[in-house]
């Protein structure tokens, strides 16, 4: 497996061990000793490499340890400090690091959980760790822009000029990615207040601040379903359909009642998830037949995908509106059978499944 297949691989196994993961000690040994030999490349059973429970008197602190220091070219380059997986990480965690990063040659620190692991240099001042991580990599939601940069870590091209050159640039780019992604999520008043002055021409009084806040949630709920849907078509070569010429382009919101009318719930809303495990049903049956024929239509207890838009040519059903999610498979008398599944991966598990579903159709065409 390439860097990349190796990081989504380990990514797999916390998402499905995570649950029986309680201490700090297997942490270390089910997540993090795999991440530093599998992904950075170190052998954690060489003390050349790898030194565990690493200790360096720091003024009156004596005998203090931390938990790993990667050796590379016979000096300490890499310190980490683990805690226990599901534990939200938080600055006091990284005491330690701090102490240990001013009387070692090490330029990277590393704080993590198993689960994130967050990446410290010394940006602000030198030989002394920044208050805030430079990358921080989620292996529950793997951002697959850093990919590059982690590899610059790994023993065979570790490039640690290159890591710290584009340290700055990182640290800001991904600290307005996380501050994009939590205005999405929960926007704040001025990010309502922001979208709000654009779009309505009355007073900003509470009422409408109020109102804007399911709008704006909603729309940026939307924005960001459109561009994975176009993102997932374009990587599977399905046309983009332009808009018809005499569609009507709206216009400002001037009134309170007409964006109460906005509010409105219809009842169904399609998540991302749902759209991600449709292009993956899609993307498997494309084998069988040409992408366009392959549709979705969302309901409100399930996420159907059918064939040429005909509800009596089930492929699938997505069952993701539940704390268990579950894919809905169908036999030749489309009898639909639920598989448990806890990762969108696990839908390629059933492809041949799949793919039998749509050529069941074609034969009866």
């Amino acid at each position: 497996m390439d860097f990349a297949e190796r990081l989504i691989a380990l990514a797999a196994k916390v998402r499905q061990q995570r649950a029986q993961i309680e201490t700090e000690e297997a942490t270390k040994n089910a997540f993090v000793m795999p991440f530093i030999s599998t992904i950075l490349g170190y052998d954690v059973f060489n003390p050349l490499e790898v030194v565990p429970e690493f200790t360096a008197d720091v003024g009156v602190k004596k005998g203090e340890k931390i938990d790993y220091a990667i050796m590379h070219s016979g000096t300490v380059q890499i310190l980490i400090e683990c805690k226990k997986s599901k534990e939200p990480l938080r600055i006091e965690h990284a005491s330690q690091l701090y102490r240990y990063f001013a009387v070692t040659n090490a330029r990277i620190a590393i704080l993590t959980n198993g689960e994130v692991y967050q990446f410290f240099t010394d940006l602000d001042a030198p030989n002394r760790m920044d208050a805030k991580p430079f990358l921080v990599l989620d292996l529950n939601e793997v951002d697959e822009t850093l990919i590059p940069e982690l590899q610059k870590l790994s023993k065979d091209v570790f490039d640690l000029d290159s890591i710290i050159s584009a340290a700055g640039e990182l640290k800001y780019i991904g600290q307005i990615k996380r501050t994009i992604a939590a205005q999405f999520k929960e926007p704040e008043d001025d990010w309502i207040k922001f979208f709000t002055s654009r779009v309505y021409e009355g007073a900003y009084t509470q009422k409408v601040r109020e109102q804007f806040r399911g709008l704006v949630t909603k729309a940026t709920k939307q924005f960001l379903n459109e561009q994975v849907n176009e993102r997932l078509k374009t990587a599977l070569g399905a046309p983009n359909y332009p808009m018809p010429a005499d569609t009507v382009v709206a216009t400002a919101v001037t009134s309170a009642p007409v964006v109460e009318d906005d509010l409105a719930e219809t009842g169904i809303e399609t998540t991302l998830e749902e759209l991600e495990g449709y292009q993956i049903v899609r993307a498997i049956v494309c084998s069988e037949v040409k992408p366009a024929r392959v549709v979705q239509r969302d309901a409100k207890s399930y996420f159907a995908v059918l064939l040429d838009d005909n509800n009596r040519k089930p492929i699938a059903r997505l069952h993701f509106n539940r704390g268990q999610k579950y894919l809905g498979l169908f036999d030749e008398s489309k009898t639909e059978r639920r598989i448990p599944i806890t990762a969108l991966d696990e839908i390629y598990e059933h492809a041949e499944s799949l793919r039998a579903s749509v050529r069941s159709y074609l034969g009866a065409a």
